[in-house]
């Protein structure tokens, strides 16, 4: 296997993950808090790279008793990502989350060019537009199926998009602290200080109610995003940039079929999607416009990141 298929086997495998993500939130939140899942998802994240790091980097602890301030604002940035996300899961469902966060990517190339005086590409700027024309699209059509739900769906649509706006301030403020700080080190303050502040928010009651299933799927959702973003970190060793993010950014579609399947099976445990085929095509032209606004050449190989959840 080559570094270049090895790379896209990595990507393959992030996007697998988090197309899964926001199903498994969807289930989880029939039995545990929104905020409490988030809470635990920092928890297990923060204690296996807190062990880790107390292993090979045990200095890099010192930055959770100083950290920069810059460092904590990506900290809140990524504490309202993850809960906005969860939320806009709650209200409308996996698919409509999964897709409306991906403005986060876009919304981080639009901030690259304001704070990082990067140059934008004409391709970009069409991109931008597809996307726009794709979200009014789909949200058109969505809001027509939401038959006395429609005040619910956009606060689940707002909610998201709040979350995806978290992420690009997270993202940029990052981009300026990996430029002195090693991501490992940043990551134990990114993941301990949401677990810290979201800890008064926490109803441990129904934890100690539920059965081994649902204790399974909490521990899932917490080391998703390390699964994730360690074939994540993998596949941007072995192969170019721009096609890790044009593959991960695909990840609604593993969302989109795995709900269609489960909406046709009609399965009680959880609820079926609401799409028509113009839905979809809108959502096509979502993701179309999205891989052209994050899509660089070859030769810069530095895309905006993929998006956080």
């Amino acid at each position: 296997m080559t570094n270049n298929q090895k790379g896209i086997a990595y990507a393959v495998v992030t996007a697998f993950f988090w197309g899964f993500l926001a199903i498994f939130l969807k289930i989880a939140v029939q039995e545990v808090a929104p905020q409490t899942i988030v809470w635990f998802r920092f928890v297990v994240a923060f204690t296996l790279l807190a062990g880790w790091q107390l292993i090979k980097h045990p200095q890099s602890l010192r930055i959770l008793i100083r950290p920069p301030r810059l460092l904590v604002l990506a900290a809140i940035g990524l504490s309202w990502n993850y809960l906005g996300f969860m939320l806009g899961i709650h209200y409308t469902s996996p698919s409509n989350a999964q897709l409306v966060i991906q403005t986060g990517p876009i919304l981080l190339v639009l901030a690259s060019v304001i704070f990082f005086k990067e140059k934008i590409r004409k391709m970009q700027l069409l991109g931008f537009f597809i996307a726009a024309v794709g979200f009014a699209f789909f949200y058109s059509q969505q809001i027509k199926l939401m038959i006395g739900q429609e005040g619910q769906y956009n606060m689940g649509v707002l909610l998201t998009f709040s979350g995806a706006l978290a992420w690009a301030t997270y993202a940029v403020l990052q981009k300026r602290l990996v430029i002195s700080h090693a991501t490992g080190t940043l990551n134990l303050f990114l993941f301990g200080f949401p677990a810290l502040i979201y800890l008064p928010f926490v109803d441990f009651a129904p934890l100690l109610e539920l059965s081994w299933i649902w204790w399974a799927i909490l521990v899932f959702l917490g080391v998703n995003t390390l699964i994730a973003y360690s074939c994540l970190a993998q596949a941007l060793k072995y192969t170019q940039a721009n096609k890790v993010s044009i593959i991960v950014i695909l990840n609604p579609m593993i969302t989109f079929a795995v709900m269609g399947i489960l909406s046709k099976m009609n399965v009680s445990w959880i609820e079926a999607e609401r799409f028509s085929v113009l839905s979809f095509l809108g959502a096509i032209i979502i993701l179309a416009g999205a891989i052209l606004v994050v899509g660089r050449k070859k030769s810069k190989a530095i895309p905006a990141k993929p998006n956080e959840h």
